[in-house]
């Protein structure tokens, strides 16, 4: 499993040490407004920690928690994961891969999403060298897609992913590579 650094948080993957700032941040139903739509119960939060050591354990990758450096917090998470149609297996290599994040509501607005999500997306294209990365959410999720203009994807429009229609980004990995200054740039204001 593998740790990132960024200039301000510290990427580890989800593991049951986190459970209490992981379940902090997924009991708060603003957060999740968007993701599933309700608070989780700590029960679930758990569960989420056992289903994404799995995935680190089968694929290579999966969730992170993110920690401020500073304070030692925990202040979000997020993934690269296999973006799933309704009905494409999980382990289907055909699957686009996704990089996808959530704050604390009181990170929001400092570039964190933004930071984490290019330390993610640099990883996963030296690592597993995908054509593309995309990245989705609820079209009414204006933070999130703003946060996927600033590190260079494209709207693509609505296509429906998770059973439902949802703002898709997409950037392919020679756009990335080209643009990583202007990406990190972009991402910093």
């Amino acid at each position: 499993m593998t740790i990132l650094t960024t200039a301000r948080l510290r990427l580890e993957p989800c593991a049951d040490v986190h459970l209490d700032g992981l379940h902090a941040l997924n009991a708060d139903p603003e957060v999740m407004r968007y993701i599933s739509g309700q608070a989780e119960t700590r029960e679930e939060t758990q569960a989420m920690i056992d289903r994404v050591q799995a995935r680190w354990t089968q694929f290579g990758y999966s969730w992170w928690t993110f920690i401020e450096r500073d304070s030692g917090e925990i202040v979000g998470a997020g993934c690269l994961q296999n973006l799933r149609r309704e009905m494409t297996p999980h382990s289907d290599p055909a699957c686009p891969l996704e990089l996808g994040w959530r704050l604390r509501r009181d990170r929001h607005g400092r570039g964190y999403a933004s930071e984490a999500a290019l330390a993610m997306g640099d990883w996963a294209l030296a690592t597993f060298q995908p054509l593309e990365l995309l990245a989705v959410c609820e079209p009414a999720n204006t933070a999130s897609s703003n946060v996927m203009r600033r590190i260079g994807m494209r709207d693509r429009g609505l296509q429906r992913w998770y059973g439902k229609d949802m703002a898709t980004f997409g950037i392919s990995a020679d756009e990335w590579r080209a643009n990583a200054d202007a990406r990190k740039a972009a991402a910093a204001d």
